[in-house]
């Protein structure tokens, strides 16, 4: 999944986003949410406080929690705890404070501002070309990732038609994708790469994206010539596809 970071501001104050191309989520920097909902000096101790009270109280929020890079204060790209938008609703219910409303509304405007840039794709385009290149890809690079993109997603849109789930059948099949080009699995790939929960894609060279466009675009002119039923039909079209 590819996440193409960008601030936003809220009254004035900066608070770090990505947007994910592939699931169609934003995700949101949790201790820049605190610091501005609770004007705290200290948000990164508030936050881990806040998350240590959540596991006591059995809540599932903040196992769900994930970590992107993003830019810190001194220009480097570091690791951060976010959560997408509904997961963030939930945790400001647990921070006190007269901002949380306000926020609410603020976050629902960035919902839509992005459904605008579905509407019109050049939006959703030109912004990630902007994003990259502030990142120091090359535009070659950015041509294919963007191409990528749009594979990725007749793909999946392909997998719906078929009534497959989003989640662990995407996740399967994507690794038969990746086997089938690579010789390992997502998994394996990030662990050659040294990655952790940074995005694959965003970590490839030109080659690697374009054998995996390659790979994902068979796949889906392959599906929907055969039209399979259901997800084992289609776990088996990509086997034979893979041989």
């Amino acid at each position: 999944m590819t996440k193409v970071n960008a601030i936003q501001l809220f009254e004035d104050r900066k608070v770090r986003t990505a947007w994910d191309a592939e699931q169609e989520k934003w995700y949101v920097s949790i201790v820049d949410v605190i610091e501005v909902l609770t004007n705290s000096d200290r948000p990164r101790k508030y936050w881990s406080d806040l998350k240590s009270k959540l596991i006591k109280e059995g809540s599932e929020v903040s196992d769900k929690i994930g970590q992107l890079k993003m830019q810190a204060p001194d220009g480097k790209m570091r690791l951060t705890d976010v959560a997408d938008t509904e997961q963030l609703f939930r945790l400001i219910q647990s921070i006190p404070s007269p901002k949380a409303e306000p926020f609410k509304l603020w976050l629902a405007q960035i919902a839509s501002e992005r459904l605008d840039e579905i509407q019109d794709p050049e939006l959703t385009i030109d912004r990630a070309l902007e994003q990259y290149l502030q990142l120091g890809y090359s535009e070659s690079w950015i041509n294919q990732r963007l191409k990528s993109i749009e594979i990725r997603k007749e793909l999946t849109d392909e997998w719906k038609n078929r009534g497959l789930k989003e989640g662990q059948q995407f996740a399967t099949l994507t690794d038969i994708i990746s086997k089938s080009w690579s010789g390992k699995t997502t998994k394996e790939y990030k662990i050659l790469k040294g990655l952790k929960k940074e995005n694959l894609r965003d970590n490839m060279t030109n080659t690697e994206l374009i054998l995996n466009m390659l790979a994902e675009a068979s796949t889906k002119d392959i599906s929907q010539a055969v039209s399979p039923e259901s997800f084992e039909e289609s776990k088996k079209l990509q086997n034979k596809e893979e041989m």
